[in-house]
């Protein structure tokens, strides 16, 4: 499976936020620098910022570089304009999405994305469909699609409105899996039920080709699945990075991050300042001796730190173990006299709890 970055695309159609141009190129870079397969960089038709940002991307990047159109010229035209490697064409399936959002028929709607891709083609770009709301869709509408557009190399199945768990999720790709090869397949997955990340790697366990993901799950509504989470889960559960270089994971993400302005919450999985920062006397002592005792990955791998803090909570074994680093006494006395200064000096990290001890007791 490879993951395609749709923050920049995602994440500008956040309320109240209007990314510049030169912010989505520079968040851009950074992802492209990480090694994601594929950016969705905007939707031309909304704008000149969304053109200039993919033409920009696409001339140096060596990812691909998506623009999304809906199914119509107007659409295709613009995305041509901005000179996209793929031009990600999209619409409706499910019979609520076709009646209440577009008011009209399932046919119709498959004759414009007869007429879209084609454009895409002859305006020398690769077309890829995405099939808005399609897990709420009958599998033989699904089945129509990929028949139909047999030829085109990426179809992506929608959670339009976040309904869907791993568990129902599984269901419906390993039903579809009888009839086509979901290496061609892709996800497009919002987080409504808090589920974005964990549906993510199941569909790479079904066989999926591809996943959207956005860094810290900039996307509508509660957001789509993270990056981050999805690849160091990945690497945890799978051994598999999907194709970026894990050791600079973090890093990258906090450089789209910066340049486009938003903030990370200090408890976001992966990403959080507090995420990796320990304090429990339990379990401080126990990861100065193997840090392994209470992490699920070693956060330097993905190029984050660990903090250990020393402080009014710490206790006589992690006290013990900081005295023995300094070359300092480990007796009670000691231990009881130590503590009490980590306690009126802290909350220290283990460098300045190392040299507090060297300082005062070796």
């Amino acid at each position: 499976m490879y993951l395609a970055d749709v923050t920049l695309r995602e994440g500008d159609q956040m309320p109240g936020r209007e990314y510049a141009a030169e912010a989505k190129v520079r968040a851009g870079r950074a992802l492209d620098r990480l090694g994601v397969d594929a950016i969705q960089a905007g939707f031309p038709v909304t704008g000149e910022k969304d053109v200039q940002v993919i033409g920009e991307l696409a001339a140096e990047c060596e990812a691909d570089v998506v623009a999304l159109a809906r199914a119509v010229s107007g659409d295709v035209d613009a995305a041509l304009d901005a000179e996209a490697d793929v031009i990600e064409v999209f619409g409706p399936v499910s019979d609520l999405q076709l009646e209440y959002a577009l008011g009209t028929s399932r046919g119709s709607m498959f004759e414009q994305f007869d007429a879209a891709i084609d454009r895409v083609r002859d305006g020398g770009a690769t077309p890829h469909l995405t099939l808005v709301d399609a897990f709420r869709t009958e599998r033989e509408h699904l089945l129509e699609a990929f028949d139909r557009y047999a030829d085109v190399p990426m179809i992506t199945l929608a959670d339009t409105v976040g309904a869907r768990t791993p568990a129902s999720l599984r269901g419906d790709l390993d039903a579809l899996a009888a009839d086509v090869d979901l290496s061609r397949a892709g996800v497009h997955l919002h987080d409504d039920l808090g589920c974005a990340t964990a549906n993510a790697l199941a569909a790479h366990e079904a066989g999926v080709g591809k996943a959207d993901v956005s860094v810290a799950s900039l996307g509508e509504r509660a957001g789509n699945p993270a990056l981050e989470e999805v690849v160091v889960a990945g690497v945890v559960e799978h051994g598999e990075s999907f194709g970026v270089t894990a050791s600079e994971l973090v890093p990258a993400c906090r450089e789209v991050l910066d340049a486009l302005g938003e903030s990370i919450p200090p408890r976001k999985a992966i990403l959080g300042s507090e995420v990796t920062e320990h304090e429990s006397g339990i379990h401080t002592a126990a990861m100065l001796r193997e840090p392994r005792a209470f992490e699920p990955f070693d956060p330097g791998d993905f190029g984050g730190e660990r903090r250990l803090v020393f402080g009014a909570g710490t206790g006589r074994s992690g006290a013990r173990q900081l005295l023995g680093r300094a070359g300092a006494p480990t007796d009670d006395e000691t231990v009881a006299v130590y503590l009490d200064r980590l306690a009126a000096e802290g909350p220290l990290d283990t460098e300045e709890a190392v040299e507090l001890a060297r300082r005062e007791f070796a």
